[in-house]
């Protein structure tokens, strides 16, 4: 009889599927924040779009409808939302000019982040391909690995206000890319594209028969009379456009995790069943999303639009903005191109002045000496340690305050 033989206990490791996955927002700088609060000093979180710890609180009516809906909201809803829910993204859609989207065509999710995640894993088969936008809001990148895919970066043009450089996505197309991705308002770097530019990366993806992803979760929060024009509205109908957006910034419900994403494209959509069909497996395996808060879509896309008074001259984000970017672009050396939109700015730092060789070790440097969070721009998958990302939500004296330390620092840092 075979007696079991003893074996040391070895690591246990993570899958090798995460070997490529990065998200640095909360990664190991935040790690040494966390320290330092255990240690009671006090953090100027500049890292994350997170409205709430600053003063922005969702629309009262927002909440008093999720409140009212409780006792109904126990159970599991539909897998891809409420049908209140979705007839507003509906009708949303109707107002976007973003044209053949019904009910059907509409999941809701845990937040954007769910659905990325899923979009991707109903898509991709090992080793394909998918443009996504450098820099990048890095969930995209690392829901492409995750799902067995090779997240390929073409680049944004920081001369041209950060518009993606459509030769650049031309020369990284190969016979394995099967989508690619806009961030329209971009995160990181505020950028808006002009309707021409988006038309021109519809017409390469529908070139090359690829599924057009468009982030738009930042569409209304917009400056300077900017529009922000849907990338579902500009595509040829036999072309597929999954199209995400949610409550989290433009209602300052973050913590609500509710978010959704939209096909349109009705000639398209019949050759895409096959794909679809696994979109409603995925959303049907996670049951559904978060039920209370789907209560709160109907009444924030139909009522009052408080963002606007926000974004408007005399508005609190219009004003750090602006704050933001004449800080930054006093500092010798510095320079950051106006955002049109979103809630960041994405500053370059001269490589010639600073000499930085690894910008995650500048952002721990600047932690450890001002008390001061924030992301670098190697996180968001930029190719060059130059440049680094700031969270415009703070108060405009506070963030005034925050990048005169900023600018103290980078007087005084080399590499």
């Amino acid at each position: 009889m075979d007696t079991p033989q003893s074996h040391e206990s070895q690591p246990l490791k993570k899958s090798h599927k995460l070997h490529n996955v990065c998200y640095d927002i909360r990664g190991p700088v935040l790690d040494h924040a966390k320290r330092l609060e255990e240690e009671g000093q006090r953090i100027l979180k500049l890292n994350i779009g997170n409205p709430a710890p600053f003063g922005f609180e969702a629309p009262e009516e927002i909440l008093q409808d999720v409140m009212r809906n409780l006792p109904t909201a126990q159970g599991y809803c539909d897998s891809k939302g409420l049908y209140s829910a979705r007839k507003a993204i509906m009708q949303e859609c109707q107002r976007k000019q973003i044209p053949g989207v019904g009910i059907e065509d509409i999941f809701i999710g845990n937040g954007v982040s769910e659905l990325i995640v899923m979009t991707m894993q109903a898509l991709l088969n090992d080793g394909d391909e998918v443009l996504i936008p450098a820099p990048d809001y890095p969930l995209w990148t690392a829901a492409a690995h995750l799902s067995g895919g090779h997240a390929v970066h073409y680049l944004c043009d920081e001369q041209a206000d950060w518009t993606p450089d459509t030769a650049d996505i031309r020369a990284k197309i190969t016979s394995h890319t099967r989508a690619i991705v806009l961030i329209n308002p971009n995160n990181p770097t505020g950028a808006v594209y002009p309707p021409a530019v988006v038309k021109e990366v519809l017409a390469i993806a529908k070139q090359h028969n690829l599924v057009v992803f468009s982030d738009e979760i930042y569409d209304k929060i917009l400056y300077d009379g900017v529009e922000h024009t849907a990338t579902g509205a500009l595509a040829d109908d036999d072309q597929l456009v999954i199209t995400m957006n949610g409550l989290s910034k433009s209602y300052r419900c973050a913590g609500f995790r509710s978010g959704w994403m939209t096909i349109s494209g009705t000639l398209a959509k019949l050759n895409a069943q096959d794909y679809i069909q696994g979109l409603n497996m995925l959303a049907s395996m996670r049951l559904c999303a978060n039920v209370p808060a789907q209560h709160a879509i109907q009444t924030a896309l139909g009522g009052y639009q408080s963002i606007n008074d926000l974004i408007l001259p005399g508005g609190r984000l219009l004003a750090q903005r602006d704050i933001t970017v004449e800080k930054l672009n006093a500092i010798p050396g510095v320079s950051c191109v106006k955002p049109k939109g979103a809630l960041y700015a994405f500053p370059r730092l001269d490589p010639k002045v600073f000499n930085i060789k690894d910008d995650q070790q500048m952002v721990l440097d600047l932690l450890l000496q001002e008390k001061i969070l924030l992301v670098q721009g190697t996180a968001f998958n930029w190719p060059e340690p130059d440049h680094v990302r700031i969270v415009t939500l703070p108060w405009a004296d506070q963030l005034g305050d925050a990048l005169d330390r900023f600018a103290n620092f980078l007087s005084r840092y080399r590499q």
